[in-house]
């Protein structure tokens, strides 16, 4: 399966996934930080690194996750630019669609999260630094 089948699948799943915690938020914010080029912008990037920030370090859910991002959209801003990683994780989104729907498939998403968000380690004080400007964490 190609990535971008392999990406509308994952989205499909995760969208109709039933869970209250949102798990489609994550997939987003995995996603975009894997795929982010010169032409992203920088709302997309900052936002998908808060929300694995948040999730993978914080535990929070993905309707936390989104609850953040609203109060930041709030504040009109010019929003960072980061340095983007050569590598942006150990997995991929055709990895996650390996397994089988469910339990398993859940537990992939979350190591692809993880794995992601350690590409981008080097933002987190940067990260840090913009929810503590906007005083959320």
């Amino acid at each position: 399966m190609d990535e971008q089948t392999a990406c509308h699948e994952l989205q499909a799943y995760s969208i109709t996934h039933g869970d209250p915690a949102f798990i489609h938020q994550h997939v987003v914010d995995a996603w975009t930080l894997q795929h982010a080029d010169e032409h992203t912008k920088p709302i997309a990037i900052t936002f998908a690194l808060v929300g694995l920030y948040l999730h993978c370090e914080r535990g929070y859910t993905g309707k936390q996750v989104q609850r953040v991002h609203m109060l930041m959209a709030r504040r009109k801003q010019t929003w960072p630019t980061f340095a983007l990683p050569c590598k942006r994780g150990t997995m991929t989104v055709q990895d996650v669609m390996k397994h089988p729907p469910g339990p398993a498939r859940d537990q992939a998403i979350e190591a692809w999260c993880a794995s992601v968000w350690a590409a981008y380690c080097h933002c987190r004080e940067s990260v840090l630094r913009l929810l503590g400007e906007h005083r959320i964490g």
